[in-house]
């Protein structure tokens, strides 16, 4: 891959970061709360202009971005002392809630014009036809040719190549689930040669996950061809994409915590994400921009989550003190203690994503 490509990131990083901190902005301005700066990347600042009572910077660590406002950790007086009505501690609870949900809610709405872009330019699907079927492999023995079009799996259509990888991942899946031990799984591969009629045979699939021993021994064609949503059905499948992509993230992190999946290839920090970028725009000459732009999608998505989750120095973090100041009937934990949390919770965050980075580096070396 031309390292170039790897470039792809920062305008997608960029775009994101900019929605969600301009989320914090203009809700913070439109409840007259004075906004210090506007800050892009995380200090050693590189350059900086300030117009009216902003500063809006560039730093130099690309791993988020803030706004920075006075009272954030619940002070509600100025440099001298005084009561400063202009500062977020000073605000009441319902205004600060919507000033730090503003950020997610910024990025759960780039998620859908993202989503929904990619499903206008429309996604490119491998045809499910057999480029090439590997001499002595279970298709081959089942009678299986090169050019035979697969247009069931067990019975379940198959219109794309992926859809032929799911279905036969499935039923090996649904094989060791009920025996650990089993080394094949019957599966009825139903398939089209010419102009002839469908045909059905067994392939006695193999169940290893080594990635050497093909389940089928099939390799796909290089023919495509390109699903498009209409515009006006696109809004809605860009929502219902968050629906699965939030079901597929949830059952990942299952996997995980399973030991399923191990963790050093489960996690992905900022490293990886821009290797996985790059990788995702070199593909652009075949793929199309579907990929790159529900990627952009899936990122804002994962942001927005990660963002609202109740961790010191994050907005649920900050919204989690709100809640509790709620419960308390407006009496506020000291800005002193919320202050050291929420920099005893940032400097937990630095630390993962430094060993997440330390992995991200190793994983490149394998």
């Amino acid at each position: 891959m031309n390292p170039l490509f790897l470039l792809a990131a920062v305008p997608i990083f960029g775009l994101m970061v900019i929605v969600h901190e301009f989320g914090h902005f203009i809700t913070a301005k439109r409840a007259g709360i004075r906004v210090e700066e506007f800050a892009i990347g995380f200090p050693p600042r590189l350059f900086g202009i300030k117009r009216g009572e902003t500063l809006y910077t560039i730093n130099l660590l690309p791993i988020g971005g803030f706004v920075r406002m006075p009272g954030e950790n619940g002070e509600t007086t100025d440099e001298s002392g005084n009561y400063d009505p202009r500062s977020f501690g000073a605000k009441p609870a319902g205004t600060r809630a919507i000033v730090l949900l503003a950020g997610v809610t910024m990025n759960l709405l780039l998620t859908i014009v993202l989503f929904t872009a990619a499903e206008v330019v429309g996604q490119v699907h491998y045809l499910p036809i057999a480029a090439q079927v590997t001499a002595g492999s279970p298709a081959a023995t089942a009678g299986l040719k090169d050019g035979d079009k697969i247009v069931a799996i067990n019975g379940q259509k198959v219109a794309y190549w992926e859809d032929l990888l799911n279905d036969t991942q499935n039923a090996v899946d649904t094989q060791l689930a009920a025996n650990k031990n089993a080394k094949t799984v019957p599966i009825q591969v139903t398939y089209v040669r010419g102009s002839a009629a469908p045909q059905t045979v067994t392939v006695n699939a193999n169940t290893s996950s080594d990635p050497n021993v093909p389940h089928l021994g099939v390799a796909r064609t290089d023919q495509t061809v390109v699903h498009k949503v209409p515009l006006w059905q696109a809004p809605i499948q860009g929502v219902a994409d968050i629906g699965n992509v939030s079901v597929a993230t949830v059952q990942g992190v299952g996997e995980i915590i399973r030991g399923i999946i191990p963790v050093n290839q489960g996690l992905q920090g900022p490293v990886g994400i821009v290797h996985i970028t790059g990788e995702t725009a070199a593909a652009i000459p075949q793929l199309g921009w579907y990929p790159i732009l529900f990627l952009a999608g899936f990122l804002s998505l994962n942001l927005a989550f990660f963002n609202v989750l109740p961790i010191p120095g994050l907005d649920g973090g900050r919204l989690l003190f709100i809640v509790i100041e709620v419960l308390r009937r407006g009496k506020r934990v000291s800005p002193q203690r919320e202050a050291l949390v929420h920099l005893a919770g940032m400097a937990v965050l630095l630390l993962l994503v430094l060993l997440v980075t330390i992995n991200d580096i190793g994983n490149f070396g394998h």
